[in-house]
């Protein structure tokens, strides 16, 4: 599970939600409810989009404020770029058996959709166990 914290201060009507960590996701509610269900929604989305354009993604420091938990999707597509380090996409495609472009998807939040049996695959080529928590 992947957190990112987020302050929260009080402008007029209004509720402004900022993450130290990353900069450029900011949002506003009219109760402190709903500006942090707008947090959530404004980081993955943000989240999603810098990972789909290949931007570097700032890792979770800033501990204190409004815990807003990432979407297991958008948190599996950050895992994978950070355990496939300076290696190359085609070369883990070539050692798990898939094609470049498949892949490639596996690291694209809006694209990807592993199967279990695909995750279990990437978890015994970098010599992980997968542990699945519901």
């Amino acid at each position: 599970m992947m957190t990112y914290h987020c302050t929260i201060e009080k402008e007029g009507d209004e509720y402004i939600a900022q993450f130290p960590d990353m900069t450029n996701v900011v949002t506003c509610g009219f109760s402190q409810d709903e500006v942090l269900a707008m947090a959530k929604e404004a980081l993955d989305g943000c989240l999603e989009a810098d990972i789909s354009q290949g931007n570097k993604i700032p890792p979770p420091a800033f501990t204190e404020g409004y815990p807003i938990t990432v979407a297991s999707h958008i948190a599996l597509s950050l895992q994978l770029r950070e355990l496939r380090g300076e290696q190359s996409q085609s070369a883990i495609a070539q050692r798990l058996g898939l094609s470049y472009q498949a892949y490639q998807r596996l690291e694209n939040p809006r694209k990807a959709n592993p199967t279990v049996k695909t995750l279990e695959r990437i978890a015994r080529v970098y010599g992980r166990e997968l542990n699945i928590s519901i």
